[in-house]
């Protein structure tokens, strides 16, 4: 009888180190494939803001390079209700727009440089360049010094 009794619970011990081990792999095998799909989601995450920003960032050059040319085109004088103020004051607002979508989604320095372009385009739009000074030049400066930080903050 102690020979079966034996037997018996050599068996049922192997049953439990049995199942025991089949649950710590099922469990390990689990958590692996939860930290994966945690790490797809956030590469997912992590390429979906930087697709994000870049259009953020196609935009407001693009509007920009529309407000730069508001600017070359400004003329001496103008009255409300005429074509090129009404048309300024919908890229300007769209620009104005843009500027603060940046200080939405990057760094502070990246926003400080986008509204430093602003601002001297903005002044050069409505009160025109500055006597002596060439616009294509005072605008390369505030716009290079926004594009720098911009690839640092995009990571290129």
């Amino acid at each position: 009888m102690a020979v079966e009794v034996w037997a018996a619970v050599t068996s049922l011990g192997g049953v439990a180190i049995g199942g025991g081990l089949s649950y710590l792999v099922q469990h390990s095998t689990q958590r692996m494939a939860a930290r994966t799909e945690e790490r797809k989601q956030d590469l997912a995450r992590a390429e979906a803001r930087r697709a994000e920003r870049l259009a953020l960032v196609e935009r407001f050059v693009t509007v920009g390079a529309d407000a730069e040319r508001c600017a070359f085109t400004r003329p001496d004088w103008w009255e409300d209700g005429e074509e090129w103020p009404t048309q300024t004051q919908s890229v300007m607002n769209q620009f104005w727009v843009a500027e603060r979508m940046i200080r939405l989604l990057f760094p502070i320095p990246v926003h400080d440089a986008a509204r430093a372009y602003f601002l001297v385009l903005n002044g050069a739009v409505w009160e025109g360049v500055p006597d002596g000074q060439d616009a294509r030049d005072l605008f390369e400066q505030p716009r290079l010094a926004f594009l720098d930080p911009v690839r640092e903050a995009l990571g290129a």
